[in-house]
């Protein structure tokens, strides 16, 4: 019996200590976390239960029955986030450069198994050189079974995948397919291809940072969600980022415990809007000024700024806030924007998040760019996603809501259970000056003519009553109350059932 607790105790040395202490102090001399540092930091302080610690992999070839490391260069279990269950796994690139082998893929696949079947978020921490080189064929299966347990999980449990080192060829697909991706700058990156490969298939010369760094992914390619400082900030924003989602898709969010009043009024937001209707104003103050203490958790800041969205809690409920930002684009909708709300929207709706959506756009963004990059399609992504959700959908127009952009937010045609606007709110097929000069074309030229005729248009159709009197705007609120109007909805909408017809699987123009 102490001959093998001895040698119990001599694997789990071998398994903790990775590559090497050599190899540890290169990842700290990289501003790296090893990957059992990055555990301990991400979970509640003993509450990690390890799994699979002895396992090594199989391969024979090139050597490497006489190389083998316990663990096999990921660290799988599962542990606790503020108190509340997740699963993770943790690549250590001081093993073999954290490349994933047949074994490594089978730990990572455990866990999601188990994950699905308790209902538990999964969080992957990425660091790793790609498949294992000297496995082959084993190591590209190992990665093809990781990809099915990502399908199988999404929109059943939250994935939650952190870059935190190099993530490169068939490596960057099971992230893509989780729900949310953090990458940490400068030291994690994501690319297909890497320089190398472009530069002898192209003839460009490309540094990995401008290839697939953290800013390129959240600011260009919008594949990243956020681009955070470095190891120690990505997972401190990670644990209070998983405080807002449910444990699956059978829960609801948690509620947390909250000492702001949901009655609380805002009278400076009686001011927010301009009385000049081209001027823009911060929609991000409004977000701030009405959930519980000015708490908000805002996805792909970086890409696509014309839309807000994000998480907060209201009366300490999750909710995910979507919002037209006047001060880009003047908040008009775009190819970029509407791809990023959609897969915001279906997430939400996907894990019985309620909706909350803030209203101001003059309509979709023209142009022969938009039109040859489809914005067709990638609009009524948008639109397709508002009208499957079947999550309660509070609608609040602020300002404009034009055109076939005031039916794409979550208007009362798309099964918006409250719609409120503000009284300033204009809602028409177009603005006045536009509007006029289509409909009175003869008098063109005429500019008295055409002032009255706008002016007419304006008093007649840029308000909320004509909304209102067809039943399309359930009340016209003063923007001080929003909040409360908010929360008194919410509390209404708690119990709300609504089911769509039976299918397979929707086919979201994509």
């Amino acid at each position: 019996m102490q001959d093998i607790v001895q040698m119990l105790e001599e694997k789990r040395a071998k398994a903790r200590a990775g590559g090497g202490e050599r190899r540890v102090q290169a990842q700290h001399a990289r501003g790296k976390l090893s990957a059992r540092e990055r555990i301990e930091l991400l979970l509640d302080e003993g509450s990690f239960e390890e799994w699979d610690m002895f396992v090594e992999h199989r391969c024979t070839d090139f050597g490497m029955s006489e190389n083998k490391i316990p663990g096999d260069g990921v660290i799988t279990g599962y542990g606790t986030v503020n108190g509340r269950l997740v699963f993770v796994y943790s690549q250590d690139f001081t093993v073999f450069g954290g490349a994933l082998s047949e074994m490594h893929a089978r730990k990572i696949c455990k866990i999601m198994d188990k994950a699905l079947q308790v209902g538990a978020p999964v969080i992957g921490m990425c660091d790793s050189g790609g498949a294992r080189i000297q496995e082959g064929i084993d190591s590209l299966a190992g990665y093809a079974d990781v990809f099915q347990r990502n399908v199988l999980a999404s929109g059943v449990v939250p994935q939650i995948s952190m870059i935190m080192g190099p993530c490169a060829g068939g490596a960057v697909y099971s992230p893509a397919m989780t729900d949310f991706i953090f990458m940490v700058k400068d030291t994690s990156y994501m690319f297909v291809t890497g320089p190398d490969v472009v530069k002898t298939v192209t003839a460009e010369t490309v540094t990995a940072e401008q290839l697939g760094g953290a800013i390129t992914h959240t600011t260009k390619s919008s594949v990243a969600d956020l681009a955070l400082d470095n190891d120690m900030h990505a997972i401190a924003q990670t644990r209070r980022f998983i405080d807002f989602l449910p444990a699956s898709n059978r829960e609801d969010a948690p509620v947390w415990p909250t000492y702001d009043d949901p009655e609380r009024q805002e009278a400076s937001l009686d001011t927010l809007v301009p009385a000049n209707p081209n001027k823009p104003y911060d929609m991000m103050e409004l977000v701030e000024k009405i959930v519980d203490e000015g708490d908000f958790f805002e996805i792909q800041p970086g890409f696509a700024k014309n839309i807000i969205v994000g998480f907060g809690r209201m009366e300490g409920q999750t909710v995910g806030i979507v919002a037209n930002q006047p001060m880009a684009l003047a908040g008009c909708l775009d190819i970029d924007s509407s791809k990023k709300a959609a897969r915001f929207v279906r997430f939400c709706d996907c894990f019985n998040i309620p909706l909350v959506t803030l209203v101001d756009v003059p309509g979709f963004l023209p142009g022969t760019s938009q039109e040859y990059g489809g914005l067709i399609k990638h609009g009524a992504k948008l639109l397709y996603a508002y009208a499957e959700a079947t999550v309660p959908k509070v609608t609040v127009i602020t300002r404009k809501a034009y055109g076939g952009a005031y039916d794409v937010m979550s208007s009362k045609h798309l099964r918006g259970d409250v719609n409120m606007a503000w009284p300033n709110a204009e809602i028409a097929v177009m603005g006045a000056k536009g509007a006029v000069e289509i409909i009175f074309r003869a008098d063109i030229g005429d500019d008295a003519k055409i002032e009255a005729r706008t002016e007419e248009y304006r008093k007649t159709f840029a308000n909320p009553f004509i909304a209102g009197a067809r039943g399309f705007i359930d009340d016209i609120i003063m923007p001080h109350n929003t909040r409360f109007r908010i929360i008194k909805s919410l509390r209404m909408l708690k119990t709300k059932k609504l089911e769509n017809p039976w299918k397979k699987h929707d086919n979201i123009p994509l």
